[in-house]
């Protein structure tokens, strides 16, 4: 579609880009319903998590004492320092931390490299084949990142009652940090401003992020004639590796540390 520039201006190019293929499109739904789905940011996100299970099961299934291949090196070294920065962060002891951590690391990686695929490298073909509109980067639709931050807030919520019981999980909101029954209506307003402030921030840093990157490459492809575009691309892209890694590190580190919190167990 970016060679198509006769018959799309650059505006119309941008905007067709930044629609996803929801069921509100495909009238499926009523315009601006609560139940309209992206189905492309659903169909890549599943995809690439099934693609991640399936790639790590077929390396522990291969696993050797011997010399390993690269990729299970790879896969040992990405264990090993998610292993270690679980071991320095979280203060408790739960099972589930790790591998939710490495879950969360690497399939927020993929969805995050997505954003590597070249503009009109899948959109294109789908729309030859019918398929109207297509988004391929899960994490810039803050429906994947709000889904995935409000799943981490359900947890903290979820052991900070298992931790500290109904009633400690209360005294945390309403006696800190001011330790003092007049404070309790000025500690609720400020603990439960901070607790929600956790999922919002979380979510919408990765969105506002791969958003981000994603409008630059369009931006790249919309404005720069086919046989330059590389050269806002490929250098945006160079750089966009490094974000794309620290925004997944980024969120299994807070995700990490928000869990330990709800594991603290403090006297009251």
């Amino acid at each position: 579609m970016a060679a198509s520039g006769d018959a799309l201006t650059s505006e119309s190019y941008i905007q067709h880009h930044l629609q996803h293929l929801s069921t509100d499109k495909l009238g499926l739904v009523e315009p601006g319903s609560f139940w309209t789905l992206n189905i492309d940011s659903l169909f890549f996100s599943v995809l690439l998590g099934f693609g991640f299970l399936w790639l790590f099961r077929s390396v522990a299934k291969k696993a050797t004492t011997g010399v390993p291949g690269k990729l299970q090196c790879a896969v040992e070294i990405l264990v090993e320092f998610v292993d270690e920065n679980v071991r320095d962060t979280f203060q408790g002891k739960n099972p589930l931390i790790a591998p939710l951590a490495l879950t969360i690391f690497v399939w927020i990686f993929l969805m995050n490299l997505m954003d590597l695929v070249p503009i009109d490298f899948l959109p294109y073909p789908a729309e030859l084949a019918g398929i109207p509109y297509l988004k391929v980067v899960p994490s810039a639709d803050v429906n994947i990142t709000m889904g995935m931050a409000i799943s981490v807030f359900a947890l903290m919520v979820y052991y900070s009652i298992k931790m500290k019981g109904l009633g400690g999980f209360a005294k945390e909101l309403a006696l800190h940090p001011f330790n003092h029954p007049i404070a309790i209506p000025f500690n609720l307003m400020l603990e439960v401003i901070s607790l929600l402030a956790k999922p919002l921030s979380l979510g919408m840093r990765l969105f506002g992020n791969m958003f981000a990157g994603e409008v630059v490459f369009i931006l790249c492809a919309a404005l720069l004639p086919w046989w330059g575009q590389w050269l806002g691309s490929l250098p945006w892209a160079i750089f966009h590796i490094l974000v794309i890694t620290i925004q997944a590190f980024v969120f299994m580190m807070l995700t990490i540390v928000y869990l330990s919190q709800a594991h603290a167990v403090d006297d009251h």
